[in-house]
């Protein structure tokens, strides 16, 4: 039983949580709680009121594989910052890649151009969320609406403008070549840092290195060797999201950083391994979990 979810927020290889339990990305967790018991109740084998039997069954899969997980990312409060994390830098990619955005629903498209944007965006995701499981086709629907609600909203909320994004896509224009970056700094603060965290990696010892690590970031916040360090030591621990964001920090300021470059290669086949189903449950699934079977 596949459930599809490709609009707005989705379309970042991001698993919209919020989207998906029909609430705005500011909502405490009292609200998210409150959210989510509505909604098991309403999927649920014992309380669904769906007509057809397949309409059943697909409300209880999408419940335990779906609306559960959803939940799971903010019951625990480092769940809930490394999700903070990772939607802040979705946030920034949205901001950055807004040129090639696409927006369908007319609620989304209402929103690039309202005058007291918060409240509009609040008002509209209220108003999904009330028929969002209703039926399988409006739950569908609601999460690709509410999903690109959360787009436009990021992008208002970091660009603090309406007129940064059009509805339609504009006509490509052809892409210069960007100019080579400078090497890397060899005379980094950060270096006697990664020095010492190289010699704790090397003896698996990935925490101590990462406390070494982030006190070199502290003094030279752009060290891309730094980041790439600190990307690997995180994916060793299993902890794909950190390692994805320090990844791309390092690659920020050096693209051709062949740690941080490695670290990119190794989430990316445990990515197609994932979508084939050759990963652990759970595994690298807070990353990669953008479409689940």
């Amino acid at each position: 039983m596949s459930f599809e979810m490709t609009k707005g927020l989705f379309k970042y290889d991001f698993t919209d949580q919020h989207a998906i339990l029909g609430i705005p990305l500011d909502a405490e967790f009292n609200d998210i709680r409150k959210r989510y018991m509505k909604i098991a109740r309403r999927l649920h084998s014992d309380t669904c009121s769906f007509e057809s039997q397949a309409d059943k069954d697909w409300a209880n899969q999408f419940l335990s594989k779906v609306v559960n997980p959803a939940y799971n990312k903010f019951s625990k409060e480092s769940d809930r910052k490394e999700y903070s994390l990772l939607l802040a830098a979705i946030g920034k990619r949205v901001v950055k890649e807004q040129a090639k955005m696409q927006i369908e629903s007319e609620a989304a498209k209402q929103l690039v151009t309202a005058q007291n944007w918060e409240e509009a965006y609040k008002t509209a995701v209220s108003k999904l969320a009330l028929k969002q499981y209703e039926s399988v086709k409006e739950t569908q629907e609601a999460i690709d609406q509410i999903s690109e609600l959360n787009m436009v909203y990021l992008l208002r909320k970091e660009r603090q403008t309406p007129t940064d994004v059009k509805a339609d896509p504009p006509t490509p224009t052809p892409t210069p070549t960007p100019t080579p970056p400078p090497p890397p700094r060899k005379d980094s603060q950060a270096e006697p840092y990664c020095r010492r965290a190289q010699g704790f990696m090397n003896s698996k010892s990935y925490a101590k290195a990462i406390i070494e690590l982030k006190e070199g970031v502290k003094l030279d916040p752009k060290y891309s060797p730094a980041h790439a360090l600190l990307a690997m030591c995180y994916l060793e621990q299993n902890q794909a999201t950190m390692a994805k964001i320090e990844m791309n920090k390092a690659l920020a300021s050096n693209p051709e950083e062949p740690t941080a470059l490695e670290v990119k290669k190794k989430l990316e086949q445990a990515a197609a391994k994932a979508k084939k189903g050759d990963e652990k449950p759970g595994f690298f699934a807070s990353l990669f979990g953008g479409k689940k079977k």
